[in-house]
């Protein structure tokens, strides 16, 4: 049965790209079949920018990230252990939000629109038998980082969950909302945020702290 605190309910906001959804696998494949990457270089996503950037192919990195956030995002796998954590949440009767921020359109290379993209992502890959693990409603893709801050702000997230510490760190990031950090490769050490290295530890921490709400 789901808990029911005697307070408000907790409302956790969640990134998207490189923290609900993991493109490690994608970008290597894309970047195999339209850049002639290497087979040595490793399945991740950082490791085939810096390949790329290394070998004087900036742009070309510009242009995949359209075409794997655009035409081929639909072959984009969630992070192992996400859609458990977020099914968990809403059976407990936890509010949830995607709160992200990204261009409508690639800098370069054809403009597939990139918000329908991702919104068609969610649609597909975010349910289960009892329907949407996230509301359509809570699902938020916003232009700029300022305009995500205030987003997380209006929200009234309790928690906010993401992978980019200058997010996580920002002036305009709200005080009222807890920072927590989704680092799986243990990149960044940062003052006052929480780490989590996997979306099962996301969950023991967010157990946790729902019981103290009980």
């Amino acid at each position: 049965m789901p808990c029911r605190p005697t307070g408000k309910r907790m409302r956790v906001g969640i990134d998207f790209d490189n923290t609900i959804v993991c493109y490690d696998s994608l970008f290597h494949r894309v970047a195999c079949e339209v850049a002639g990457l290497p087979a040595t270089v490793p399945a991740n996503k950082v490791m085939v920018r810096d390949h790329l950037r290394q070998t004087g192919r900036e742009d070309l990195w510009t242009e995949l990230q359209g075409l794997v956030y655009g035409a081929r995002m639909a072959e984009a796998e969630p992070f192992p252990g996400v859609l458990d954590v977020l099914a968990w949440a809403r059976a407990s009767g936890i509010t949830l939000f995607i709160i992200s921020h990204k261009t409508r359109h690639p800098i370069l290379g054809p403009a597939y629109d990139l918000h329908a993209a991702a919104r068609a992502w969610t649609e597909n890959r975010l349910a289960d038998g009892d329907g949407a693990l996230i509301p359509a409603d809570n699902i938020f893709f916003e232009l700029t980082k300022d305009d995500k801050l205030r987003r997380i702000a209006a929200c009234a997230c309790d928690l906010f969950i993401d992978d980019l510490p200058e997010i996580l760190q920002a002036p305009g990031f709200p005080r009222a909302t807890r920072p927590l950090l989704f680092d799986p490769e243990d990149h960044h050490a940062v003052d006052g945020v929480t780490p989590l290295a996997d979306w099962p530890a996301i969950r023991a921490f967010l157990e946790a702290l729902w019981s103290a709400h009980c």
